[in-house]
């Protein structure tokens, strides 16, 4: 009877299978099946299968699964696979590097990093209330890049162009397409009123601003809206205390929609404040006429209401996890954007309408709008930090990068990225207008300042990468022995080991990246601010500011001011002309395409207009073809990831309801879930989280090298750390010619994991597991079905169930 009940219970719940019991159905074809997951920069579905002639099993052109065109009906015939898997292959590179539109996401750059920042967050032992102001914080500081980049735009549209050059006769004469809005000449008409000349311009920022939103919504719509697999929330304790596994994680429809609404209002505020401000300015003069006086205060209030409510939109919500959310907020999503498009249209012909004695002279009068938002992301960076420290005082993993300052550190990054880009610009558009030099103010004195502050922190890098090469140079010298410790037998080749141990030493450069982080980040952080009290103190360039000085202080002052303004604007330079190389090239493209592999594998959560998260597809669509292949033929899965195919493995996994999850085995080689994830990532893929992870599948088995510079172990604490990582593999495979690698054998470094025998080796022991009525292998034991340890007693999956 109690059996009977269990069953309804199963039945009811959608979960045939249960924890204790993951064997073979009655109907179970007893075959299995092997998923692979290539990792970044793609692979094509005949090289990850070793057969040119392969068929599209699922899928489309985007994301699909294939077969070897022979193995298309395999379930047909159990017969032919008793002693062998039938292997897969998801093919997922065109997520990220497909046609040429892709070149446009290299704009989003900043927003990426931002978006980063927020995945960042030390774990969260009780602290919600922290970890929700964490959130908060971080998407603050992604409103402020939005603004930041618009604001820039129109600083080239309306400051330079409009209101410096063509309001000056000596810039517009060397432009001639800049004639008609001349305030004095032959050509001067309708337009050469300053009013008029703001209008005109901000359909430059404008047009920005509705691109972003357009590849926004186009992104989301093409990658992000695929439901994942509807399953019911499991208790903190069996999901690992990682919001990996929640139904509603790789499904942020609502809060994308919110926050795209909420910035593209922003946006459209930055460009009517750029248009009226200046307007309004002129009006409140004494003796101004009163109509136009009154309209500009009832159009600047109305700018303020609106921009808090894009702050209260921003702030009021983040991202629902718990459960599948499909509710989406029209009413705000639709009005908030369209409030903002209105008051940018009542802002045009206010600021067009005739002006007498109105002329453009000087900078335009928003240029404080810059120091202004550097201030506040100054501010956003130190409380996230403080933020941070606190969440990482309640237990974090020790190996967490920076002490649990990677988050703070990123965002730092990330609005530096903004201020290059938005300096860049206006720089190199500057000097483009102004060929003399003489004739324009220039950008705002605060974008000079930033500009001046590139040279010495290019030192600082320079000081730390000859640290960090000395480091590695010294490291190399000592793996040396080790070198010839693992080739007792190779023939001693002074130069194959120093190569040897170089490629090692090079490899541990990676677990050095949190010094370089950190190093970057708070020297930007003390030059930026030194840039920001020299604009504000003085209000002049740090040239003219040193006038006066020591020759030393006045001559430095000055090349740092040249040196700077011609690498940003050289910066520019490369940047775009790596877009559009990129745009027409596919190789550039695909090295794009390797970028987003790595800085959107997480959901658009502090920024709607960063690249779109892949995984959004790529996770629902394995955990789908998991799942229905279990529970279709009863038969035993093995998913295996190399690199970041490994952390979408097993972030499906995750995705897996219990049932599900314990028919499947794990194998992954050249991954970073622990070494980069889980140091820097830790609320996610934290130690505890991936004990959970091993706990739950199957069976669990990792590979590495030494010289792989991503890969590494898991590092799992306690009875899981022997069973999952296997003792590093040898690389080369061969130390000299030999009578089975007669040629010089490669150093593999990342790549080739199935070359090495013990990928196959470790493989077959998963599958071994796997086939219906096969033992598994007892914690130490020598019965029937123990599968022996290939690497000195390291018994991978002891003490595991399985049929």
């Amino acid at each position: 009877m109690g059996e009977t009940v269990e069953q309804a219970h199963a039945q009811a719940t959608g979960d045939t299978d249960t924890r204790h019991d993951p064997g073979p159905r009655p109907d179970s074809t007893g075959t299995a099946l092997e998923l692979l997951v290539h990792g970044v920069g793609g692979a094509t579905p005949g090289e990850m299968l070793d057969d040119p002639r392969t068929v599209r099993v699922t899928g489309d052109d985007i994301a699909a699964v294939f077969r070897r065109t022979e193995d298309a009906d395999a379930e047909s015939r159990p017969a032919d696979y008793r002693d062998k898997p039938v292997p897969e292959a998801y093919v997922w590179c065109n997520l990220t590097s497909g046609n040429g539109t892709r070149a446009l996401w290299l704009l989003l750059l900043p927003f990426m990093v931002a978006n980063l920042a927020h995945w960042m967050r030390p774990a969260a032992e009780g602290r919600h209330r922290a970890a929700r102001l964490y959130g908060l914080l971080v998407r603050l500081c992604g409103l402020t890049l939005t603004v930041l980049l618009t604001a820039a735009a129109c600083e080239v549209a309306l400051d330079l162009a409009a209101w410096q050059c063509a309001g000056t006769r000596a810039c517009a004469d060397r432009h001639s397409w800049l004639g008609f809005l001349a305030p004095a000449g032959p050509d001067a008409g309708w337009w050469s009123l300053p009013g008029r000349r703001l209008a005109l311009a901000a359909a430059v920022p404008a047009a920005l601003v509705g691109l972003l939103w357009y590849l926004s919504l186009r992104t989301w719509r093409a990658y992000e809206s695929q439901r994942p697999l509807e399953h019911a929330p499991e208790p903190d304790e069996t999901s690992g205390r990682t919001a990996l596994g929640r139904p509603g994680f790789w499904y942020g429809r609502r809060l994308v929609a919110r926050l795209r609404a909420a910035h593209t209002a922003a946006g459209l505020l930055t460009v009517a404040v750029a248009v009226a401000v200046p307007a309004a300015r002129f009006d409140h003069r004494p003796g101004g006429p009163a109509l136009l006086d009154a309209c500009g205060r009832l159009l600047e209030a109305a700018l303020a209401v609106c921009g808090v409510a894009v702050v209260t939109v921003v702030c009021r919500r983040g991202r629902g996890e718990r459960r599948l959310d499909r509710r989406l907020d029209r009413r705000l999503v639709r009005r908030l954007p369209l409030a903002a498009l209105a008051l940018l249209l009542l802002a045009l012909p206010y600021a067009g309408w005739a002006r007498p004695g109105w002329a453009s002279a000087g900078r335009l009068p928003v240029e404080h709008a810059f120091g202004a938002i550097a201030l506040v992301q100054g501010a956003l960076v130190i409380a996230l930090a403080v933020v941070a420290h606190l969440l990482h005082r309640t237990g974090s993993d020790p190996r967490t990068a920076m002490r649990g300052l990677g988050g703070p550190a990123v965002a730092m990054l990330a609005c530096a990225l903004g201020g290059v880009m938005s300096g860049g610009v206006a720089q190199r558009v500057s000097d483009w207008l102004d060929g003399t030099g003489t004739s324009l103010a220039g950008p705002p004195v605060l974008l000079t300042w930033q500009a001046s502050v590139i040279p010495p922190l290019l030192l600082v890098v320079l000081a730390l990468c000859a640290l960090l090469a000395r480091a590695t140079w010294r490291t190399a010298r000592a793996e040396r022995a080790a070198v010839a410790a693992d080739h007792p037998d190779g023939p001693g080749d002074p130069a194959r080991t120093r190569r040897i141990a170089t490629v090692r030493a090079m490899a541990g450069l990676t677990d050095r990246a949190p010094l370089l982080i950190a190093v970057v980040s708070a020297a930007t952080l003390v030059l930026g601010a030194g840039a920001l009290a020299g604009a504000l103190a003085t209000g002049r360039t740090p040239a003219h500011a040193a006038e006066g000085t020591h020759p030393l202080v006045h001559g430095g002052a000055q090349t740092a001011q040249a040196l700077g303004s011609w690498l940003i604007g050289l910066g520019f330079i490369l940047f775009v002309t790596f877009g559009r190389r990129a745009y027409k090239d596919a190789s550039a493209r695909r090295t794009i395409g390797i970028l987003w592999d790595v800085g959107t594998f997480w959901p658009r959560a502090a920024h709607p207009f960063a690249p779109p998260c892949y995984a959004e597809r790529a996770v629902p669509d394995l955990t789908w073809r998991m799942a229905t292949w279990t529970r279709a033929t009863g038969g035993r899965l093995v998913i295996s990831g190399h690199s970041q195919g490994s952390v979408l493995a097993a972030s499906a996994a995750w995705q897996l309801a219990p049932s599900d999850r314990a028919r499947v085995a794990l194998l992954t080689y050249g991954s970073p879930l622990e070494r980069l994830y889980g140091r820097w990532f830790p609320a996610y893929f934290g130690p505890a989280a991936l004990a959970s992870l091993h706990q739950e599948v199957d069976c669990w088995r990792n590979l590495y090298r030494l010289t792989d510079p991503i890969g590494g172990p898991v590092r799992l604490p306690g009875e899981c750390g022997p069973a999952v990582d296997r003792a590093p593999l040898k690389d080369p495979l061969a130390y000299g010619r030999t009578a089975l690698h007669p040629l010089p054998s490669p150093i593999l470094g990342h790549s080739d994991y199935q070359a090495d025998p013990a990928f196959a080796e470790e493989r077959e022991r998963l599958l071994a597991r796997l086939r219906p009525g096969l033992p598994a292998p007892r914690p130490g034991g020598d019965g029937p079905g123990t599968v022996p340890a290939a690497d000195g007693g390291n018994q991978g999956c002891a003490g595991r169930s399985s049929a």
